[in-house]
């Protein structure tokens, strides 16, 4: 079979995909698309994913975009019972904490990530980043006390819940201006989630 193919680059959202391509032992190859030269809105990429964003995956005939969901597929394609939950209500928990992370987490972080990193010093707007540090206190809240019970999102082993929320957190928790201090069991899990051995491989972050 051809190795599946991850378009993007490591240094976005795509590093999501990647990182659970390394967890399930996968053979891919990243196809390099970016916004700097163009190619992300390239005819040909804009075959793969018409709204011209990364990234994207092609496994044979299956073509999708969309990082969460694509984790979704893969570990459910190639990791039942390991990175895939087994059970019905498992699985079901497996989506549920998926799209908590991106509803709840990842507009937040994205703007405390460019207002406390990215974005030039004159263009930064502190009162935004603020703010949306207020917004994330009550999810993470509840994340930090769905891992109390076994530091773990879905029993008592890592998962993809465990992979998608970790690498939603990733980025805002990278610039090092994010308190987690009143959260600690989220603080030993987050670690836990980027010492394995899989994403420290492929990591592009310090």
């Amino acid at each position: 079979m051809p190795p599946i193919r991850i378009f993007g680059k490591p240094a976005s959202r795509t590093f999501r995909v990647i990182w659970c391509a390394e967890e399930l032992g996968l053979d891919y190859e990243i196809v390099p698309i970016q916004s700097a030269d163009g190619s992300m809105k390239s005819p040909g990429y804009l075959a793969v994913n018409p709204n011209g964003k990364i990234p994207a995956l092609a496994d044979g005939d299956v073509v999708m975009f969309e990082s969460i969901a694509i984790n979704c597929y893969l570990a459910k394609r190639y990791g039942t019972g390991g990175l895939w939950p087994a059970t019905p209500a498992e699985d079901a928990l497996g989506l549920q904490w998926s799209f908590w992370a991106v509803a709840e987490l990842e507009g937040p972080f994205i703007t405390i990530l460019m207002n406390r990193g990215y974005l030039p010093r004159d263009q930064r707007d502190r009162a935004a980043a603020q703010a949306a540090e207020m917004a994330l206190q009550p999810g993470l809240a509840v994340l930090d006390a769905a891992l109390a019970r076994t530091g773990h999102l879905i029993g008592d082993k890592f998962t993809i819940a465990d992979l998608n929320v970790a690498a939603v957190l990733s980025w805002a928790t990278n610039i090092g201006r994010l308190e987690l201090g009143p959260f600690p069991n989220l603080v030993r899990w987050l670690r836990a989630c980027y010492a394995r051995p899989a994403a420290v491989r492929v990591n592009p972050l310090p």
